[in-house]
C-alpha cells in the first residue's frame, strides 16, 4: 500500500511548528497588598461546535452516550443572535469547552494593576465550570495556586472527561487529561504539576504548605464505582514537580455512615462511593486543614476539618486521616436540602473563634431572592461548638437581575450568593472581605454568566445582624460578556529565592499522554524559552538553534542532546534522541535567558499519541479506498468548513476496501504485531505501525475499517500498542 502523506504531513508540520499564541514580553511581578482575581474569556466560535455534532464528541463504546446531538453551534449568547452555545447542556450533561486563564492583578478598590496571561499551551479552564480556579495564598506567603486542565482552550468536554492514568470506561467522555496544580510567584514564573486526580469531574482548588499541595474536588462521571475513581476524589495530596504517572493519593475519606440518623438512632445508609467527598472550598488556619462541601445530592453541604488540628496530612499519614464536620454546623443530608439549607464555597479564619462562610445559593432563580443563607455568613464558637451569627446580604441585591451590555436581556443574570473569598483583619478592629458573586439565570448554563467581585467590611466584634444591619456589599467589578470571575486572594511576596519558571513537557500529538518515547515528538511549553521566535528550521535538523538547546540527562545520567523542529518564547518542539534509556529524565531547556528545568519526566519504550485537529479530537488521518478493480482513491477523514476550523468528512467503507492512515508519534518501536486497533468497540486489522519517514518524529499506523462499521456515525478509535493506550480520536463512518 502507498505512503499517503502528502498534504496531510505539510499540515501536520505546520501545525508542530506554529508558535504558541498565549504568551506574553513580560510581566512585571505581583505586588504585596493588592488582590490577584481569576478570571476566563471565551474564545469558541461557531466553527468550536457545530449544530448537529454527536455530544458528547468521544464516547467509548463501553459507556452509555444515547444520540444526543449539539442544538446551538459554539458561539457565545449576544444580542444579535439567538444562538447559545451553552444551551448544549441540555443534551450532553457534561458539555463544557476550555477557555485561557487571566490573573489580574488589582487594588483592594478593584483599580487594574496589570494581568498575567497563563499561557494556554500550558493549561486552561472549563469556562462553564463555576466551582474551578480558586485562588490560594501559600502557607509562606510567596505564591499563589490554583488548578486547571492540561488542555488547550477551545476543547470540548474536558471538564468531566477521565485523567490518563485513572480511566473510566463508562464514563460518556471519553477523552482523557491531566488536572494540574499551577504555581505562580510574585515574579510571575509559572509552575506545573500535572496530577491523575479528579477523573471524571474537576479539581476546584490547591494550596501549598510545608512542601505539599493540598487539593480538593470531585471525581466520577461513570455509571460504576472503580476503586480508582473513587481514590480520586475529595482531599488530595500531590508533591510539586511529581510525574506525570504518579497515583492519586487521597486524604481521608468521609462517608455519612459516621453521622447517626436522628430518626433511626443508627448510622445513616452509605451514598454512592466518593460522592460524599465532593469538596470545592479549602483554607489553612493554624496549621490545619478545613474544606467544604456544597452542591450535589450525596453527603453532607457543610464545612470539614481535616486531620488533628495543628496538624497537616503528609504523603504517609493521608490514607489514614480523618475528615469530620466542624461542631455545631450542619449535618443534614444534601438529598434533604432546600432553599433554606447551607451551600458553602468558600471560606476564611478572621481568628481563632471567627469564620466567615461564602453561600453560593440552591442555584434557583425563584429562591435566590428570598434566601435567608445566601451571601456571607458569620460563624463564631460559642462554647465549644460554632454557631451562625449572621448572614450579609445587603447591598448583593439577591435575586434581582442586572444587564450586561451585549448579554440578552432574557438571560440577563442575578446574584445568588458567594462563591471564592478572601479576607484581612484591619487595624481598627473591622475585616474587610472580598468574594466571587454566583449567578442564576435562564442561560443554559449559569456558570457561563458574568458575574461579580464585590467587598464588604464587618465589625468584628459583632455578633448579632442587627449590629451588623448598616454593613453593604460594595460591587467592584463586574465581568463582561464572555468573561467570568472566579477566584480572588492576596497577592504573592517575593521568598529569598525567586521562583523559577519550569516547562511543561508533553507529547507534540496529545498532551494528555503520561510519559515520551525515544524518537518521539516533544514540545516544552512555557514562559521566556527564548529571546524571539526566528525563522523556520530548514533543511537538517540542529541541536542548537537561534542560542536555544534542549538536553536530555536520562536514569543512567546520560545526557543527550535533542534535535530542534521549533523555538519561541513560550514553545520548543524537539525530537527526543532515539538512544534514551527509558525511566525518569530530566529536560533542561538552554536560552540566552537561562536554562529551565523539567524533572521526573517519564520516558518509556513506547508512548503512542495520535494527532488531532480540533476539540472533538477529530483524527488527523487519511483514507485509501481499494475498488474491486484495483482503484485507488485518496480522502481525508475531515473538511474545511466555513470557519478556520475542520469538521469531521465522513468515511464511505460500502465501496471498497477502506484503510485509515493515522498519525502519531511516540511509535518508533511499534510494530503491526504489538498494535492493536479498535473502532467502536470493533477490532480492525493492523497493517503497520511504525516511523513514517518523511518528517522527523512522525509515525503511521494503517488500519483496514470494517465495513461492519457501516452507518455507525461518530466512532472512538482506540489505539494500543506495545499495552499501551494512545489517546482516544474520533472519525465519522457512513
Amino acid at each position: 500500500m502507498q505512503n499517503p502523506c502528502r498534504a496531510l504531513l505539510a499540515a501536520t508540520a505546520t501545525t508542530l511548528l506554529c508558535a504558541a499564541a498565549y504568551g506574553q514580553s513580560s510581566f512585571p511581578g505581583f505586588t504585596a497588598g493588592n488582590l490577584v482575581l481569576s478570571r476566563s474569556v471565551y474564545t469558541g466560535d461557531a466553527t468550536t461546535v457545530i449544530a448537529g455534532q454527536a455530544l458528547p464528541p468521544v464516547c467509548p463504546s463501553t459507556a452509555a452516550c444515547g444520540t444526543g446531538v449539539a442544538s446551538n453551534n459554539g458561539t457565545y449568547p449576544s444580542t444579535s443572535t439567538t444562538n447559545n452555545v451553552w444551551n448544549n447542556d441540555a443534551v450532553d450533561g457534561s458539555f463544557g469547552i476550555t477557555s485561557p486563564i487571566y490573573l489580574d492583578q488589582i487594588t483592594p478598590t478593584g483599580t487594574l494593576v496589570n494581568t498575567l496571561a497563563v499561557p494556554g499551551s500550558l493549561v486552561s479552564t472549563s469556562f462553564s465550570s463555576k466551582s474551578e480556579l480558586a485562588l490560594n495564598l501559600s502557607a509562606d506567603g510567596t505564591a499563589i495556586t490554583f488548578m486547571g486542565y492540561v488542555a488547550p482552550p477551545n476543547t470540548v468536554d474536558v471538564s468531566n472527561a477521565n485523567t490518563p492514568e485513572v480511566y473510566d470506561p463508562t464514563n460518556p467522555s471519553g477523552g482523557s487529561y491531566f488536572r494540574a496544580v499551577i504555581q505562580v510567584g510574585a515574579n510571575g514564573a509559572i509552575e506545573i504539576t500535572k496530577t491523575n486526580a479528579y477523573s471524571g469531574n474537576n479539581g476546584r482548588a490547591a494550596i501549598l504548605s510545608n512542601g505539599f499541595y493540598y487539593m480538593v474536588g470531585n471525581a466520577n462521571n461513570g455509571a460504576a464505582t472503580p476503586a480508582n475513581v473513587v481514590a480520586s476524589a475529595g482531599v488530595q495530596i500531590a508533591t510539586p514537580g511529581q510525574a506525570a504517572t504518579t497515583t492519586p493519593q487521597e486524604i481521608g475519606n468521609f462517608s455519612i455512615t459516621q453521622i447517626t440518623n436522628p430518626a433511626t438512632g443508627q448510622p445513616y445508609a452509605a451514598d454512592k462511593a466518593g460522592k460524599d467527598n465532593n469538596f470545592r472550598g479549602l483554607t489553612i488556619f493554624n496549621n490545619t486543614l478545613y474544606v467544604t462541601k456544597g452542591s450535589g445530592s450525596n453527603g453532607i453541604d457543610t464545612v470539614y476539618q481535616v486531620g488533628a488540628a495543628g496538624t497537616l496530612p503528609s504523603l504517609g499519614s493521608a490514607a489514614t486521616t480523618p475528615i469530620t464536620i466542624l461542631p455545631g454546623f450542619p449535618v443534614t443530608l444534601a438529598k434533604s436540602a432546600t432553599a433554606a439549607s447551607d451551600y458553602p464555597f468558600g471560606i476564611w479564619f478572621a481568628n481563632a473563634t471567627t469564620l466567615y462562610v461564602a453561600d453560593e445559593g440552591d442555584g434557583t432563580a425563584a429562591d435566590a431572592a428570598g434566601s435567608t443563607t445566601a451571601g456571607l455568613q458569620k460563624w463564631i464558637v460559642t462554647n465549644g461548638a460554632w454557631q451562625l451569627a449572621y448572614v450579609l446580604q445587603n447591598g448583593l441585591n439577591l435575586g434581582q437581575s442586572y444587564t450586561i451590555a451585549n448579554y440578552p436581556s432574557s438571560i440577563s443574570p442575578a446574584t445568588d450568593g458567594l462563591r471564592n473569598i478572601t479576607g484581612k483583619v484591619n487595624v481598627d478592629g473591622t475585616v474587610t472581605i472580598w468574594a466571587v458573586t454566583s449567578t442564576v439565570s435562564a442561560n443554559g448554563d449559569p456558570g457561563a454568566d458574568p458575574n461579580m467581585l464585590v467587598s464588604i467590611t464587618d465589625t468584628l466584634a459583632n455578633t448579632t445582624a442587627a449590629s451588623a444591619a448598616s454593613e453593604k456589599f460594595t460591587v467592584l467589578m463586574t465581568a463582561t460578556a464572555g468573561e467570568v470571575f472566579r477566584g480572588i486572594a492576596f497577592a504573592p511576596t517575593a521568598g529569598s529565592t525567586p521562583m523559577s519558571n519550569a516547562p511543561s513537557i508533553v507529547s507534540a500529538a496529545s498532551w494528555s499522554t503520561p510519559t515520551i518515547a525515544p524518537g518521539e515528538l516533544a514540545v516544552a511549553f512555557g514562559q521566556n524559552l527564548a529571546p524571539g521566535t526566528p525563522d523556520e528550521i530548514f533543511g537538517p535538523l540542529p541541536t542548537t538553534y537561534y542560542g536555544n538547546s534542549v538536553f536530555i540527562a536520562d536514569s543512567t545520567n546520560k545526557t543527550w542532546p535533542a534535535l530542534l523542529n521549533f523555538v519561541s518564547p513560550d514553545q520548543v518542539t524537539f525530537t527526543v534522541p532515539s538512544g534514551v534509556a527509558t525511566g525518569a529524565a530530566t529536560v533542561n531547556v538552554v536560552s540566552s535567558n537561562g536554562t529551565q528545568t523539567a524533572s521526573n519526566i517519564q520516558i518509556a519504550a513506547v508512548a503512542p499519541a495520535l494527532f488531532t485537529l480540533n476539540g472533538s479530537q477529530l483524527a488527523t488521518a487519511e483514507t485509501i479506498t481499494v475498488a474491486a478493480n484495483g482503484t485507488q482513491t485518496y480522502g481525508t477523514s475531515y473538511q474545511a468548513t466555513t470557519g478556520a476550523e475542520l469538521a469531521a468528512s465522513p468515511i464511505n467503507v460500502s465501496s471498497g476496501q477502506v484503510y485509515l492512515v493515522l498519525y502519531g508519534t511516540g511509535l518508533d518501536a511499534a510494530t503491526a504485531a504489538n498494535t492493536t486497533v479498535t473502532i467502536n468497540g470493533v477490532s480492525a486489522t493492523v497493517l503497520y505501525a511504525g516511523i513514517q519517514n518523511l518528517f522527523a518524529g512522525l509515525d503511521q499506523v494503517n488500519v483496514l475499517l470494517p465495513s461492519s462499521l457501516a452507518g455507525k456515525g461518530t466512532v472512538e478509535v482506540q489505539l494500543t500498542s506495545n499495552g499501551v493506550a494512545a489517546n482516544p480520536v474520533q472519525v465519522v463512518i457512513m
